[in-house]
């Protein structure tokens, strides 16, 4: 297996599991000697810098399945300079992973590319499977040509899945660990009115959703990648507060965040009811399915 992005959040806790598990993967990243540090049990580790130029294709032979998880972060204060590294990073990166693919002798039987719930924009109240329409903002369109990239590899034979995930919740990296300084110091609070819905999923359920779309050929298209029981940002923030044992009464209002963070806090404030219906379907159970449980089990 050949995972790129491998050492960020979702990619190393996809690595510890497979290091777990006993298989046998290989990696790319820009600096192949500190991801080799950082990744206990990879076996190689080859540059790829995903913005500039196509993947090795001695890097692809022989790998059964490609995760491709490399992208930069959309968290910050989003200027002109951000927004196109955010696409650039996903879409340029995609591009060039499958126009390897295309080339390889040996191609790998399913892609597992990284998508987002931002695919959908902001939808209020509405329910979102995976036959919803795609929303029409800056990460929207950013996740439609990512998809778009990643479908190409159909052509050459591949089987493609895209994983619509949400906010991922862990330590070590991701969302969760941005909040719980301010939490902890009795000083979070809802964002804007509260009222947005929050598509969450524990990390554990996004490797256990990438090794089962790996293992059932089944899997394919997009996924959604959200726990079953979306909640509001205020309720969210109620239940993160209590395993704390902090309180959580200073919101922290709309107009505020858009001065900080300028389009970003568009994104967390947009209301997003995922709901992980192809999966289910496809016998994936969710390891953490209630956003308490998975909370606790993450700060125990």
């Amino acid at each position: 297996m050949l995972v790129t992005g491998a050492t960020g959040f979702i990619g190393r806790a996809l690595c510890s599991a497979l290091k777990e598990r006993g298989q046998v993967f290989t990696a790319l990243g820009r600096r192949p000697e500190r991801a080799k540090a950082a990744l206990p049990g990879v076996k190689d580790v080859w540059r790829w810098r995903p913005k500039m130029e196509p993947a090795p294709l001695t890097a692809l032979q022989g790998a059964g399945a490609v995760v491709h998880l490399a992208g930069e972060s959309v968290a910050g204060r989003w200027n002109a300079h951000k927004k196109r590294a955010i696409r650039d990073s996903r879409v340029s990166g995609t591009r060039y992973l499958v126009e390897a693919i295309g080339e390889a002798k040996s191609k790998p039987g399913v892609l597992i590319c990284a998508s987002a719930v931002g695919y959908y924009g902001n939808r209020g109240e509405e329910e979102l499977t995976e036959e919803a329409a795609a929303g029409k903002d800056f990460l929207a369109e950013v996740c439609q040509a990512w998809e778009t990239e990643a479908r190409r590899a159909e052509e050459f034979g591949v089987r493609v899945v895209m994983l619509r995930s949400g906010i991922v919740l862990g330590l070590g990296g991701g969302a969760l660990t941005q909040m719980l300084r301010p939490f902890k110091l009795g000083l979070g609070g809802p964002l804007g009115n509260g009222n947005q819905w929050m598509p969450w999923v524990h990390v554990e359920d996004v490797v256990g959703v990438i090794l089962h779309a790996i293992e059932h050929a089944s899997v394919s298209g997009p996924i959604n990648v959200a726990a079953p029981t979306p909640v509001r940002n205020r309720e969210f923030t109620k239940t993160l507060a209590q395993v704390l044992h902090r309180p959580a009464f200073l919101p922290a209002p709309a107009f505020g965040l858009k001065i900080l963070l300028g389009e970003f806090a568009d994104v967390l404030l947009a209301s997003q009811r995922v709901l992980p219906k192809r999966i289910q379907e496809l016998g994936y159970s969710f390891r953490y399915p209630a956003l308490e449980g998975a909370l606790r089990a993450t700060l125990a």
